[in-house]
């Protein structure tokens, strides 16, 4: 069992900067792939970004590549999401989530979900 929990959300003006966290508990010792997601109200929920157990490897949809970054800590089990240039578009409620593939978290097979934690950016 693996509990992810989010925060970091909030409201920003246009322009702004965010930085989300995800703290992973439980089984830490299976490699995790972990990502981040995004649900506006009315819309499917949608992929964000991506990064392997070991970080090397990144995924990022198109609207937030350039702009947001991912990024990993296993010492302290924490994932990150560094969002720059901020969009009104980008207001969603953010899910951190992990899967064993990161193939298939790219394709929204996720194991885990975290509650998610709303961001809001402002025109």
């Amino acid at each position: 069992q693996v509990q992810l929990v989010e925060s970091g959300g909030g409201l920003m003006q246009a322009g702004g900067s965010l930085r989300l966290s995800c703290l992973a508990s439980g089984r830490t010792f299976a490699r995790y792939a972990m990502g981040w997601f995004r649900q506006a109200p009315g819309k499917e929920r949608e992929f964000v970004a991506a990064i392997s157990w070991s970080g090397g490897t990144t995924y990022y949809t198109d609207s937030a590549k350039g702009r947001f970054i991912i990024s990993r800590d296993n010492a302290k089990n924490t994932v990150a999401l560094q969002m720059n240039s901020l969009k009104p578009e980008d207001t969603a409620i953010y899910y951190c989530a992990a899967d064993l593939s990161i193939t298939g978290l790219r394709g929204g097979g996720v194991d885990y979900w975290g509650q998610g934690t709303q961001v809001t950016v402002s025109s």
